[in-house]
């Protein structure tokens, strides 16, 4: 009796086991129906915005990559409030990529959202840096200076020839007569700046004959752009703005900052051979505005058989030691305390005598990287001292000390002046116009302009400054 009473018990306690075990197995697969009920209907959008929202995967949504790596999300501002609408519904594979609690590039993220609130735009270059430009090869310069003298690709061999009069020949016959320009515009240009170049063509540098009969033609100075990748088809573009225009003056060297001094010397030789009889010039950037007709009364008077040579002329200037100058020169090239007086590249005059003879003293002055400075060297070779006007702003126009009231942007003002430097194309499409509207009335702004005041920022007055000249643009808009 006792043997069964155990048995049955154990028998009993074995069923009270599995009757458990069976209904736990039934309430799990009661759960799991639950569940799957819940995730078909779409009741769980509220948890999924939850958990998005405080993720990364977001953004990844948003640019439509879903495998991009967490961290590299863009900089693109979520709703933070329910009021604000709803995030677009995430995928269900973005929940096998879960966000690491610990990493980097979420700290990163909260930081671009910092810059975006304070309107600073984050720098797209911010793991890699900016590639820097290589020293200038000052060593290779001076082995290769002695090389100055590169083929003329394009020229104009009849741009000085203009036709004049019908003369009468012997045996009754005539010949139509051919004469220099009064005024020969050059201007240095690159490749690349079409732009500039129309804007030049179509304003101040525009040919024909002004007043008292003084004719004017214009040619810009070219050399072959470095970076042919950035105008693959700069030949034919130069060769089809050459057959239209005819003032394109190219020559087989590089156009570099460096070689703008290559580009006086071969303009210089063209002019000795191409247009001996000019009897004027004037020589600029193409980034300047020109008052043509202040030149041509300015040149009433001048005998261009003379030396003439008139511009915005920087007197003692030290050469450039800091390394981080455009205009740095090491005391291997330039050994003296200070260059001799010349005139800065933004435009200046020169007569064609004084032209004729730099050509002869350019070739035997030793090539220095700057341009203005090699040119002012010529001229202490030939004992020309140039002439400062102050009509000639190469360095723009500052404001002025003692007229804070005075608009400089104002074309009564610019009336007054030659050469403005550091103007946009826009700036001088609209300065040109202003000046040629026949409605233009300065008798009002007299006394303002009249005033005696001194200009500031005059670089180059001051001995002992050490400048980088045409380095800051100075020009002042209101």
């Amino acid at each position: 009796m006792p043997r069964r009473m155990v048995t049955l018990r154990r028998i009993l306690h074995v069923k009270g086991d599995v009757i458990c075990t069976m209904l736990l197995l039934i309430l799990f697969c009661l759960l799991l129906y639950v569940r799957q009920v819940v995730l078909s209907s779409g009741w769980d959008r509220p948890v999924w915005k939850l958990e998005v929202h405080g993720s990364t995967s977001s953004s990844r949504t948003l640019l439509g990559a879903s495998g991009a790596k967490v961290g590299q999300e863009s900089p693109v501002q979520f709703p933070s409030s329910p009021s604000e609408p709803q995030l677009p519904s995430c995928k269900p594979q973005a929940k096998s990529k879960p966000p690491e609690p610990k990493s980097k590039p979420q700290v990163k993220s909260k930081g671009k959202s910092k810059l975006r609130r304070k309107n600073v735009l984050p720098t797209k270059t911010a793991g890699k840096p900016l590639p820097t430009m290589p020293p200038f090869d000052f060593e290779g310069y001076l082995r290769e200076k002695d090389n100055r003298d590169f083929k003329l690709l394009i020229d104009q061999p009849e741009k000085c020839h203009i036709a004049g009069a019908e003369e009468e020949e012997e045996g009754g016959g005539s010949k139509e007569s051919t004469t220099a320009p009064y005024m020969l515009i050059a201007v240095k240009s690159i490749a690349a700046d079409f732009d500039k170049r129309q804007v030049v063509r179509r304003t101040w540098g525009k040919e024909g004959v002004f007043q008292n009969g003084a004719s004017i033609r214009t040619v810009f100075l070219l050399g072959v752009p470095r970076n042919r990748t950035a105008l693959p088809l700069w030949d034919r573009l130069l060769t089809y703005e050459s057959q239209t225009f005819r003032d394109i003056l190219l020559w087989d060297f590089d156009d570099t900052f460096f070689n703008l001094t290559l580009k006086e010397t071969h303009f210089l030789k063209w002019v000795n051979s191409s247009c001996p009889h000019v009897k004027f010039i004037f020589k600029g950037d193409a980034d300047v505005y020109v008052n043509v007709e202040n030149i041509l009364e300015m040149l009433q008077g001048q005998k261009p058989d003379e030396d003439l040579f008139v511009g915005d002329i920087i007197f003692h200037a030290k050469p450039i030691r800091r390394r981080s100058s455009k205009y740095y020169v090491p005391e291997f090239v330039y050994g003296g305390g200070l260059y001799p007086n010349y005139a800065g590249g933004g435009g200046f005059v020169m007569s064609g005598h004084t032209a004729r003879r730099l050509s002869s003293a350019c070739q035997q002055v030793e090539l220095f990287p700057i341009d203005d400075v090699f040119l002012g060297m010529c001229l202490q070779l030939i004992s020309v001292k140039p002439s400062l006007h102050q009509g000639f702003r190469t360095f723009g126009i500052p404001r002025p000390s003692a007229a804070p009231h005075l608009q400089t942007f104002d074309p009564c003002f610019y009336r007054e002046l030659m050469v403005v430097h550091s103007l946009s194309v826009p700036q001088i499409w609209l300065m040109w116009n202003l000046l040629h509207d026949p409605k233009l009335s300065c008798h009002n702004r007299t006394s303002l302009t009249s005033l005696h005041f001194k200009w500031k920022g005059r670089m180059g007055e001051t001995a002992g400054e050490e400048t980088d000249y045409g380095e800051k643009r100075v020009f002042v808009t209101h």
